[in-house]
């Protein structure tokens, strides 16, 4: 559904951006949806070419109120007729339209033609129903896969679709709620202000508040076409499955489709899922979510607050699409209640810089532990840990769990290597899905039902954001929000995930700490504020040690205090060490506090540290000069090396910019700090009181 300006005025001047009228004070008309169909002379291209679906009796009509493929296959086996008269409608209408693209193409007049061609598959769409326009406005999203002379005309099926008989859709609102339509309403707009494939959109002002509102009704027969074509689509999809020998439960995946779409149909359920999807998300920056009605709704009606404002794709607000992909993957990951149709009519701009949501028909549901092993399979892939990526498809049930893990692993390297190189802010969703095309058919992955309608949601996002600027990049703008719950999520799947991830075979891997917590700081700014270039490094500061001095940061906290424990033992240790070579400088006895390689890496990770928290600039050199020494009887440690790393400390002076920000943190994390000394202190006894009984005993 799509909320345009209306027309015109007519009446209703205390605002003059609304068509209204007074609805007529004759007594309504008590005629059914399909009696007044019939005798309209306002007949749309649906009802005209597919009008024969809608011959189900009442007790067929209303066994179709949930999606059930037994019940619809139960129906159409006593009606043969129909589903055959459907299979040659099908058949002929894209037959005759491709077999006009052939001529086009032996006739050398293809590029003359293709916009007639296009403007000719819209409308065979429209005539073919619901289902088809549904899967054309998916398509239509992704500006990167299609023309533009076809994405025009596909657009126009998101809420430009020639309207049924108004006289038909007054009767249904006054049969669906029981009362005359001007006792209901003390003004409506006499024609629809808009049209989309299962219903049009009245304006109106509610008679006892005064509200102005859009009234939603369904459009005759969708129901029955619905029901008919995902009949056929589901024994299409058994026909390719067997013959390409796909690996995906097709049926499946069309099952999971149908049942979203007659969910759709369901206006109730679309107030009900309006008012869940308010109180969850409706309190984010610049997120509007119209009010819903129910008390003036129904299975066919729906009321809701009227919204005014330009679809989002036809305004360049780069802004409000970052808005609108940081709340897209909050619904996904954070509480896994998602809008699963979210093509670009169904985005508003409204006319104070808000993004507006409208059709809360068909919405999502994200299982908690699929949440976690979409955000695992994300943060792996930036990391470039493939073998970690293959086990998340299993979970994710993309991969049989007897897959050979291995050569997953080395495919997957192969397939994003390149891509992940590039950097995360240059990764595209789509092109990802792309490359990752033939090792899905290689490996036998599956796509399970529920992964159709999430891929389908962000790849649609992605083609909104594209269309408005050519080079943004959906996984790049929200990896730090990932990045961000990864860190702070207290999932025991995530937090084992983490602790992985920055355990690679024992060794502490700070280069991907560094890169999860300067990632998750871009959330302040990125996704939820407008963009200020630059950004000051005591802010910075203040940011990090905010957040890692909180309850959310208590997993990442016991991390880095355990590795600055171990930084402060090896400083020690080297101290020792340089004043030994100082005082013996000829001595060939090895020294008591003599480094090991582990020390020397605990060492280069407590500058790193050090550097990350007081924003300097790290000295790669660090990394690559200092030598190590492993076992006891080489060579010593020279001087100048055991030196390198604690030249490069800060001195005191560098660290005042932390110690001058301490007053203004929080309270919480203020109190979180008072333990730190006496948390490393704990730690560091231990440790030097484990390696003495090892050097006396070993």
């Amino acid at each position: 559904m799509i909320l345009l300006p209306s027309p015109p005025i007519v009446s209703f001047p205390a605002n003059p951006n609304l068509l209204l009228v007074s609805p007529p004070s004759s007594p309504p008309r008590r005629r059914s949806s399909a009696v007044v169909s019939a005798a309209s002379r306002d007949v749309d291209s649906f009802t005209s070419k597919s009008g024969y679906l809608f011959s189900l009796s009442a007790d067929e009509a209303d066994s179709l109120s949930e999606y059930s493929f037994s019940r619809i296959s139960e129906i159409y086996k006593k009606k043969p007729l129909i589903l055959l008269r459907r299979l040659v409608q099908i058949g002929t209408t894209f037959g005759f339209w491709f077999g006009l693209r052939l001529a086009d193409e032996a006739l050398d007049r293809s590029e003359q033609m293709f916009k007639v061609r296009a403007a000719e598959l819209r409308k065979l769409l429209v005539e073919l129903g619901p289902a088809y326009v549904k899967i054309a406005q998916a398509v239509s999203s992704r500006p990167d896969l299609i023309p533009p002379t076809y994405l025009d005309e596909l657009s126009l099926l998101q809420d430009q679709i020639t309207p049924f008989s108004t006289e038909v859709a007054f009767n249904m609102i006054e049969d669906e709620l029981g009362l005359p339509i001007d006792e209901l309403f003390s003004e409506i707009s006499p024609e629809p202000v808009a049209a989309a494939s299962l219903g049009q959109v009245y304006q109106a002002r509610l008679r006892r508040t005064g509200k102005v509102v859009a009234v939603k009704v369904q459009r005759p027969g969708v129901r029955a076409a619905i029901a008919l074509d995902t009949l056929i689509l589901r024994y299409i999809a058994r026909l390719v499955k067997k013959a390409g020998r796909f690996n995906s439960d097709l049926e499946a995946v069309v099952d999971e489709w149908a049942t979203s779409l007659f969910k759709e149909m369901d206006y109730l359920k679309e107030a009900q899922n309006g008012i869940k999807f308010r109180k969850l998300y409706g309190s984010i920056k610049d997120v509007l979510v119209p009010k819903m009605y129910t008390e003036y709704s129904s299975s066919k009606v729906l009321v809701m607050e009227w919204v005014e404002g330009q679809k989002l794709a036809e305004v360049n607000d780069l802004y409000l699409v970052e808005v609108g992909v940081y709340c897209s993957f909050n619904q996904l990951l954070e509480y896994g209640f998602y809008h699963a149709d979210p093509h670009p009519g169904n985005f508003l701009r409204t006319y104070d810089g808000q993004l507006a949501y409208l059709d809360f028909g068909m919405m999502g549901d994200f299982r908690p532990e699929l949440r976690d092993g979409f955000m695992e399979a994300c943060i792996h892939l930036v990391n470039r840990d493939f073998k970690a990526l293959a086990k998340d498809f299993v979970t994710l049930g993309l991969l049989p769990p007897t897959a050979e893990k291995s050569a997953v692993t080395k495919a997957l390297t192969d397939v994003f290597q390149d891509a992940i190189s590039r950097g995360v802010r240059n990764i595209s969703f789509g092109d990802l899905l792309g490359d990752l095309g033939k090792t899905m058919y290689q490996f036998k992955f599956r796509i399970p039902p529920y992964f159709s309608l999430v891929i389908r949601s962000l790849a649609v996002l992605e083609g909104i954001a594209i269309g408005i600027s050519p080079n943004y990049k959906v996984l790049g703008s929200t990896y730090p929000w990932i990045a961000r719950k990864v860190l702070t999520d207290s999932s025991p799947q995530l937090k084992s995930s983490l602790q992985s991830l920055l355990y690679e075979e024992g060794v502490f891997r700070i280069d991907r700490l560094e890169s999860l917590i300067t990632e998750s700081l871009r959330t302040e700014t990125a996704l939820v504020q407008k963009h200020v270039e630059g950004t000051d490094s005591k802010i910075v500061m203040k940011q990090m040690l905010a957040f890692t001095f909180t309850e959310q940061g208590s997993f990442v906290r016991e991390i880095l205090v355990q590795e600055f424990a171990k930084g402060l033992d090896a400083l020690g240790l080297a101290t020792l060490d340089s004043l030994a070579s100082t005082t013996t400088p000829f001595s060939g006895s090895r020294p008591f506090a003599s480094l090991t390689e582990e020390d020397m890496t605990n060492l280069r990770t407590f500058y790193r540290l050090i550097s990350l928290f007081s924003g300097m600039r790290k000295d790669e050199n660090v990394s690559t000069q200092v030598k190590a020494v492993s076992k006891y009887g080489e060579a010593h440690m020279p001087l100048d090396n055991a030196s390198l790393v604690m030249y490069q400390l800060p001195s005191a002076q560098e660290m005042l910019p932390i110690l001058s920000i301490l007053p203004e943190l929080p309270q919480e994390s203020q109190q979180q700090l008072l333990q730190l000394p006496g948390d490393l202190v704990g730690r560091l006894m231990s440790r030097a009181f484990a390696r003495t009984i090892r050097r006396i005993f070993l």
